[in-house]
């Protein structure tokens, strides 16, 4: 099938599976009125997993269908819903994320919690309900993957199950480094770009790039560890080109092209690779200015732009393009080493250059 047609099946699937796996309990007895705020709540739910690129289901669903060209419908149906597994379980990610992150946007809209405080009329009450359905997601994505992984009807069924555990385990693992990264110092910029990258592992890359290829690659019948080896040599270094590549849209693109307030990284002081570029790159001058704007409770307007300006100058921009670069090149090496005849591999090499920038890829 064409991308166009899987993202048309995807996103309506989504949203008929959230409505049905998180919104399970309300089959039980509720008082009406609680169940108002219970509708609410798993109405938020479907409006939270709207939109988005689907780059994880593609990967999964296109790296499927690529192996497993003759698949029949039942089977073809299960992977489907598999790879919309991935996508419920990114939209309880980011539920969570902007409530840690205190954000008011989330794909142009306002994020769950601002939008269940809005409905609620009480800050506290949202932002218990958007943590609430954060969690009815991340319990919605397992079952429905354990449904979909029993229809598959295959010896893999159990190794897919533990693939989609491990990779909720390694988001949870990767949001605590990332909060611990916000407390690292920035006088050592080797450190701070070498810890920038471990969180690129863990919390992006395992769930955006990893998994969906395990997932795939198991469903296609694919041993255990093989898939689990070649999915890791493909999707790590993707994974990471893909969050060097969100880091640096974040400070050089627009909010029509993320959905949220442009510099939103430097706003909130996050540490990332392109700050500890610009770190290494800058005079003593620069480097104190960075250290002192990003050592503020908060930042306004002119700081991004300040900052923006200094990663500019000191070459960090161009510096992450370069990064980019290098990760998509070990990429396609390993695609290369699947040992997949030519038209196989040309058509993985594309289902996986959707992360990447066109002007990084070449």
């Amino acid at each position: 099938m064409s991308s166009s047609t899987d993202l048309q099946q995807i996103e309506s699937r989504i949203g008929a599976l959230v409505r049905e796996y998180a919104g399970l309990a309300r089959q039980a007895d509720i008082p009406p009125e609680l169940d108002d705020t219970l509708e609410r709540t798993i109405d938020q739910a479907v409006v939270s997993s709207e939109g988005g690129k689907r780059l994880r289901a593609l990967l999964a669903l296109g790296a499927y269908d690529l192996l497993m060209p003759d698949a029949g419908e039942a089977r073809r149906s299960a992977m489907l819903d598999i790879a919309c597994a991935i996508e419920v379980f990114q939209t309880a990610a980011l539920v969570h994320d902007d409530i840690i992150d205190d954000a008011d946007l989330r794909r142009g809209k306002p994020s769950a919690h601002r939008a269940l405080a809005q409905a609620t009329h009480s800050e506290a009450i949202g932002r218990g309900l958007g943590v609430m359905l954060g969690d009815l997601l991340a319990t919605a994505c397992t079952a429905i993957m354990d449904d979909a992984s029993q229809r598959l009807d295959i010896p893999q069924s159990r190794d897919l199950r533990r693939a989609f555990i491990t990779m909720h385990h390694e988001v949870e693992i990767g949001q605590v480094l990332d909060l611990a990264i916000e407390r690292m110092p920035l006088s050592d910029p080797d450190k701070l770009g070498k810890a920038s990258y471990e969180v690129f592992r863990w919390k992006t890359a395992s769930y955006t790039t990893i998994a969906p290829l395990e997932l795939a690659f198991l469903a296609s019948g694919m041993g255990s560890d093989d898939a689990t080896r070649h999915a890791m040599a493909i999707g790590w270094p993707l994974g990471v080109a893909f969050q060097l590549a969100d880091d640096l849209i974040d400070v050089i693109g627009s909010s029509k092209q993320t959905g949220k307030p442009v510099g939103g990284d430097i706003r909130e002081g996050k540490r990332t690779v392109l700050l500890s570029d610009a770190l290494r790159a800058a005079s003593p001058k620069d480097a104190r200015e960075l250290t002192r704007i990003y050592a503020k409770r908060r930042r306004g307007r002119a700081d991004v732009e300040r900052v923006t300006a200094l990663m500019r100058s000191t070459g960090a921009v161009e510096r992450s393009y370069a990064r980019i670069g290098e990760m998509w090149t070990r990429t396609t090496d390993a695609i290369g080493a699947m040992g997949l005849d030519d038209g196989r591999s040309a058509r993985l090499t594309a289902i996986c250059a959707r992360f990447i920038p066109q002007s990084a890829r070449t």
